[in-house]
């Protein structure tokens, strides 16, 4: 089963939890993003059933070897797959990945799927997905859907010698681990 970079969606950075909960659409429907491709309304129905939030993964630039968080909720609206996360600022890379949201550098998801139905539409030049099995969802800098977004990002106040304190403290913790 191939994971395939989909659609991605704009982020709003302004409101990320202070305990790493966004929310942002990982998906768009009836949008032809740059791989051709066109998510239709309902692609996600079936999988969603199958597979809660919390097995589908939160990952980085769509590397599995890189979680930085966990999906809570995934739900079908009129626009697409809205997707609410939390970060996991506990790890070096989800507080990391917070603050590049905070700041913007990532703004977009992206989703990894298997494909279960779909057809070709000659006359749009693209593939029309209506079935997909979700897999996981990437926090990326540039996504497929240019429409896929990060839609708030709530901020922590958190000054900077606080940050550094947690980062060297979750360092020291990593290499106490090995």
């Amino acid at each position: 089963m191939a994971n395939s970079p989909g659609t991605f969606v704009e982020l709003d950075t302004k409101a990320i939890a202070e305990d790493g909960t966004f929310t942002g659409y990982a998906s768009v429907f009836s949008v032809k993003d740059r791989g051709r491709d066109v998510v239709m309304p309902g692609a996600f129905k079936k999988s969603l059933a199958a597979y809660p939030a919390s097995k589908v993964k939160m990952l980085l630039q769509h590397d599995a070897r890189e979680p930085v968080g966990i999906w809570l909720k995934f739900e079908e609206d009129a626009k697409g797959l809205k997707a609410t996360g939390r970060l996991i600022l506990e790890t070096v890379k989800g507080r990391e990945t917070y603050e590049l949201m905070k700041a913007g550098a990532y703004d977009s998801l992206s989703i990894g799927y298997r494909t279960v139905r779909d057809e070709l539409d000659r006359k749009q030049g693209a593939r029309l997905l209506h079935e997909v099995e979700l897999r996981e969802v990437s926090i990326v800098t540039f996504a497929m859907n240019e429409a896929a977004t990060i839609s708030a990002v709530k901020q922590q106040a958190t000054s900077f010698s606080e940050l550094v304190a947690a980062i060297n403290d979750t360092t020291r913790k990593i290499k106490e681990s090995k």
